[in-house]
């Protein structure tokens, strides 16, 4: 299943490629009437923002790389931002408010449409954390702003190439499923959240 095809990885000793991926229909009525609204009954301790924006006739997605840290799980990895509920927070929704204004400067409350929250997911590095994934659709070209506390840089990637770039990143602690656009290797709990959005906006197709 997997080619020939390797390249060279600040995260990683190899990466490879999966043969082409049919092409994906990138429609966000179809997304939005496929993700479920907020509710209190969605149990989870963190929360994470899918942020899409319109680039052309397609749609790009924001991803942030961590900075290197030993106290933090997810040290160095491509994620989304977002972080951990905490005591001030009332509801989840308040959380990813929270969380993606500190890390980016985006006001989630400011011409973002609020599409949906996807299945809730629990990561191998916090096992016992869980972490709900919110998709907005911004519609402004946001003014980004990066804690550099926390956060290296940021980068917009197209959908339509995110889901072409399908391989495997392998460390050695084991080879893992990953989306590889460039030097941009998103694995673990972001590439799961990303297969549940592939498997939504492939359903009915």
């Amino acid at each position: 299943m997997l080619n020939a095809s390797t390249l060279e990885s600040p995260y990683s000793k190899e990466v490879r490629f999966k043969q082409e991926q049919p092409k994906l229909d990138c429609n966000i009525e179809k997304l939005s009437s496929a993700v479920n609204p907020v509710s209190e009954k969605q149990d989870a301790d963190a929360a994470v923002a899918l942020l899409l924006k319109e680039a052309g006739e397609e749609f790009e997605i924001l991803f942030v790389e961590r900075v290197e840290s030993p106290v933090d799980p997810w040290s160095g990895q491509m994620a989304f931002p977002g972080g951990k509920r905490n005591s001030e927070d009332q509801n989840l929704m308040q959380t990813v408010v929270r969380e993606t204004l500190e890390e980016v400067h985006i006001n989630l409350l400011d011409r973002c449409h609020f599409l949906g929250v996807m299945t809730t997911l629990t990561s191998s590095q916090r096992p016992e954390m869980k972490v709900l994934p919110f998709v907005f659709l911004l519609q402004h070209e946001p003014a980004i702003k990066l804690n550099k506390k926390e956060l290296e840089r940021f980068i917009w990637i197209s959908m339509a190439e995110l889901f072409q770039s399908e391989g495997s990143v392998k460390f050695e602690f084991g080879e893992f499923p990953a989306y590889v656009v460039s030097n941009n290797v998103i694995w673990g709990l972001t590439y799961r959240i990303l297969k549940n959005l592939q498997f939504l906006l492939n359903k009915g197709m």
